[in-house]
């Protein structure tokens, strides 16, 4: 799994080198990808939201939110939102947010059988996500 958000990350910054603003919907306990980030885009705001208390990598800055009842100041200048493991029920609001705030938007789903309704799918180095280009 390591591997998984190893190449992620790579993923966002070949895609997004010069990104400002970089945010992780719904972080969990599982800060891989951001942590990779921090190396790979020093200049970028990376930061990372979550409706409960975790923690976060140095040097991304974490906030407590909900994306069913977003604070959108959090998310906009955002060049990308991502989110991993998502459930399903949770695209509609990924999806609004990311237009709201014209951001890209990258889901990687909980398995294969999940897919959202919009984006392209991309199979990187055999990880598979969506992306929604704003």
């Amino acid at each position: 799994m390591l591997r998984e958000f190893q190449l992620i990350a790579r993923w966002i910054s070949e895609n997004y080198p010069s990104a400002k603003k970089i945010v992780e919907v719904g972080v969990g306990r599982v800060p891989h990808v951001l942590a990779e980030l921090t190396n790979k885009l020093p200049d970028c705001e990376l930061m990372a939201t979550e409706v409960r208390e975790v923690s976060a990598p140095e040097g991304v800055h974490l906030v407590r939110d909900d994306i069913t009842d977003p604070e959108m100041d959090v998310y906009r200048g955002a060049d990308l939102l991502f989110s991993l493991r998502t459930p399903m029920e949770l695209y509609p609001f990924l999806e609004a947010m990311a237009r709201e705030v014209k951001s890209d938007l990258m889901v990687k789903p909980v398995s294969s059988e999940e897919s959202p309704s919009w984006g392209e799918l991309i199979n990187y180095s055999g990880v598979s996500f969506y992306v929604l280009r704003t």
